[in-house]
């Protein structure tokens, strides 16, 4: 139990005119690391199942390296989905309410995720079974889109200035403990069942823990949603569920710049996860379980990084921190082929390494730039900022890099992991020259 004390000490000053809402930072935290492990988990669980399961069981026809390629392709479908689920959903609140739009999130995250574990492959339905496992990873994004809550918009109001940066990672930190917690099951599963087993029903089993996860997770993000403290927070802070059209007339620009600002981050998000597994695997230069674990000591690197970049980014700014990152990553870039040729111990240096550059970026990625947005246009802006991050930035990423790659060479790895550090450093260079333009219009 929070002490008065100790919530006076991590609460900002109490607003005169409302002083009756006492949610503490560290209670919002807590629901934003649920919230965010649950889901990247689910994603995580799909990512590797693109990998080591959907080629052979939806993809039979293709050659080990297109069916791959065709399961990134589904893969990115949730992504391109996220960006409509999110403007659908703030619909849906705006006409009945928050708790309306989160029970309908959860109930469609539930059947989109069940109906993947219980599908049937292409040996029993043909290709019905891949515009199945296609239509059911769109309703998961636009599931996801929906489940946006705004905890993060309102950690980032409430957290005290002298600790933005710490408290901007706690949210991040879901990204590293859902991908620990996916590879570790897959490294189960792959490592105690047979080939036949595991094909034959031992993948359908994350796919239901991860139903299970996300519907106690949302369950446990709405318990805090709905408390009365909360929605007063929310009516003080004035975040509200703007429709898209109106956060694009009145805001648009912090949006695009919001998104570009995390391209580096988000570009090197699935070139260390999902990509190197890919790649190894095709290649066949190490056993995919020795892969696995060495992605489990990555993901405990990243948790590390991404609590270190919380007590740098209150040293020396958010801005700064996701800056200094960008050029480490583009430094990083260059020697990313040489480390993926260089056998098992070079493949596994680029795992641990990008993973540490990972937790660095990405703790800070979020609402770096959102932080621009007035408190009217937050709450719809961080949402619609982090979509667009995904879109661009993620959700073509394995894609594009295992197709470039493995035709023309893995210098286009290095192309765009560089473009997206370039991306970043632009972005913050014009928000940092719009800025003072930007808070001399906003009303007082």
């Amino acid at each position: 139990m929070i002490t008065a004390s100790a919530q006076a000490a991590v609460m900002p000053a109490p607003q005169p005119a409302s002083g009756h809402s006492d949610v503490a930072p560290s209670d919002i935290a807590v629901g934003v690391i649920i919230g965010r492990a649950s889901e990247y988990f689910d994603f995580f669980v799909y990512g590797l199942a693109s990998v080591l399961v959907f080629p052979s069981l939806f993809f039979p026809f293709a050659d080990p390296l297109t069916g791959i390629l065709y399961s990134f392709a589904i893969f990115a479908l949730a992504f391109i989905a996220r960006p409509f689920g999110t403007a659908l959903f703030m619909n849906i609140q705006r006409r009945w309410g928050r708790s309306a739009k989160l029970t309908i999130a959860l109930f469609l995250l539930g059947t989109a995720t069940a109906g993947i574990a219980f599908l049937p492959t292409h040996a029993s339905i043909g290709s019905v079974a891949i515009l199945l496992l296609a239509l059911f990873r769109i309703l998961q994004g636009v599931a996801f889109g929906g489940s946006w809550d705004g905890l993060p918009s309102l950690l980032a109001l409430n957290a005290p200035k002298q600790r933005r940066g710490w408290y901007a990672m706690m949210g991040q930190l879901g990204a590293p403990i859902g991908f620990l917690v996916a590879s570790a099951l897959f490294l189960y599963l792959h490592s105690t069942l047979t080939r036949e087993e595991f094909l034959g029903w031992g993948w359908r089993y994350p796919f239901f823990v991860a139903m299970a996860i996300n519907v106690v997770a949302l369950f446990a993000r709405l318990r805090l949603v709905m408390t009365e403290e909360y929605t007063q927070l929310l009516e003080e802070r004035e975040l509200e569920p703007i429709a898209t059209s109106e956060m694009l007339r009145g805001q648009g620009y912090n949006l695009f710049i919001g998104a570009f600002a995390a391209l580096a981050s988000y570009a090197l998000f699935h070139l260390v996860t999902i990509f190197p597994l890919s790649w190894i695997a095709l290649q066949e230069t190490q056993a995919i379980n020795d892969v696995l674990f060495i992605q489990i000591l990555g993901a405990g690197v990243g948790i590390v990084a991404t609590v270190a970049s919380g007590v740098l980014a209150d040293r020396i700014g958010r801005r700064t921190t996701l800056a200094l990152l960008a050029l480490l990553i583009g430094v990083f870039s260059l020697f990313a082929p040489a480390l993926l040729n260089g056998g098992a111990v070079g493949q596994d240096a680029f795992i641990l390494i990008g993973f540490a550059l990972l937790g660095l970026s990405y703790g800070q990625s979020s609402g770096t730039v959102t932080a621009n947005f007035s408190p009217r246009f937050r709450y719809t802006g961080a949402a619609l900022t982090s979509d667009l991050a995904w879109l661009l930035g993620a959700a073509f990423a394995p894609l594009v890099a295992l197709g470039l790659s493995a035709h023309f060479g893995l210098v286009y790895l290095s192309v765009y992991l560089m473009s997206g550090a370039a991306c970043t450093l632009l972005a913050l260079w014009i928000n940092r020259k719009i800025k003072p333009l930007t808070l001399r219009k906003r009303p007082a």
